[in-house]
């Protein structure tokens, strides 16, 4: 019988997190950029980062210190609690880019402990790895939140409480263009802006949002999608921090997006179609609604119900 692997290649998706109306707590992958994590099993019990590279703007910028880093970060909660003897040594290629809204801080540890996992001499299943991905994200965020990194373990929409990670049905006609600006906002200051409280009429009124949304998610039905898909608590305190953010959504809900609003803590922008033919048609019109501000910018359009982080070939 043949020993535990030496190395493990995992790729995580990009993903949109919060899906506007459920800040913290809803998510979903997409079919377009990724991270890859190239993980080996050493002797030494430590976690240390080789290197860190990817064709992603800022790469060249994260920390090599495993503590610093959210991949280095996840992989010591895994050997931590697990009381492995061995330690892991991380090779990162970003293919998200920094400050992007698309989840890169997430993927990069999603990747990191999918690959690890592959190498454990028990592999775990995918729920276990919620909360070494949780210590990960925590390094970027400052605070533990999955809807990035829930969506990603599981594919598809996820709603992510600090305990449990709970997939979500989504039609298979249901599609996302996803753009993303040459704009980079980093998370920290888009959470700022939400310090101050919200008046408990508004919180009741997004709370019913919630509801419809989730509603029309598991009926399939559009009109309670669309109904729904409106945030009234995060996207009008961030909206002022994303130029050409006004004209972005515009653009998608008068190519008859089902809801459109900013994609984690963004730039990047993200709307819903009731079909792929409806999303195709859009995400020009997007992409020239950034143009319009002054900015290039990427399309990704995807079914809703997007890809899950696996084991790849090197």
């Amino acid at each position: 019988m043949s020993g535990p692997r030496a190395s493990a290649s995992a790729f995580a998706p990009a993903s949109v997190g919060n899906i506007g109306v459920g800040f913290d707590l809803l998510g979903h992958t997409i079919d377009g950029p990724c991270d890859i994590a190239v993980v080996r099993r050493i002797d030494e019990p430590v976690v240390r980062i080789a290197s860190i590279g990817g064709e992603a703007t800022g790469a060249g910028s994260l920390p090599l210190a495993a503590e610093k880093n959210t991949a280095g970060q996840a992989l010591i909660s895994l050997r931590a609690k697990l009381g492995l003897a061995h330690g892991f040594e991380l090779e990162l290629r970003k293919g998200i880019a920094l400050g992007s809204g698309l989840g890169g801080s997430a993927a990069s540890c999603v990747a990191a402990v999918v690959a690890a996992n592959a190498l454990l001499d028990e592999p775990l299943p995918r729920e276990a790895l919620y909360p070494f991905a949780l210590d990960g994200e925590s390094v970027s965020s400052g605070s533990r939140h999955g809807d990035n990194v829930a969506p990603m373990l599981l594919g598809g929409v996820v709603m992510a409480t600090e305990t449990r990670m709970i997939s979500l049905s989504a039609p298979e006609w249901l599609h996302c263009v996803t753009v993303h600006p040459d704009q980079v906002l980093e998370t920290r200051r888009a959470r700022a802006v939400l310090a101050e409280p919200y008046p408990l009429s508004l919180v009741v009124e997004q709370s019913s949002h919630l509801a419809l949304f989730l509603t029309g998610l598991q009926r399939g039905d559009a009109a309670l999608i669309r109904e729904g898909l409106q945030d009234l608590l995060v996207e009008p305190r961030r909206a002022p921090l994303i130029p050409g953010f006004v004209q972005v959504k515009a653009a998608a809900l008068g190519h008859g997006a089902l809801g459109a609003s900013i994609s984690g803590g963004g730039p990047s922008v993200f709307a819903w179609f009731a079909s792929e033919a409806e999303a195709q048609a859009a995400a020009p019109a997007m992409r020239e609604a950034f143009a319009s501000s002054g900015f290039d910018s990427r399309a990704y359009v995807s079914p809703v119900a997007g890809p899950r982080a696996e084991v790849i070939d090197a």
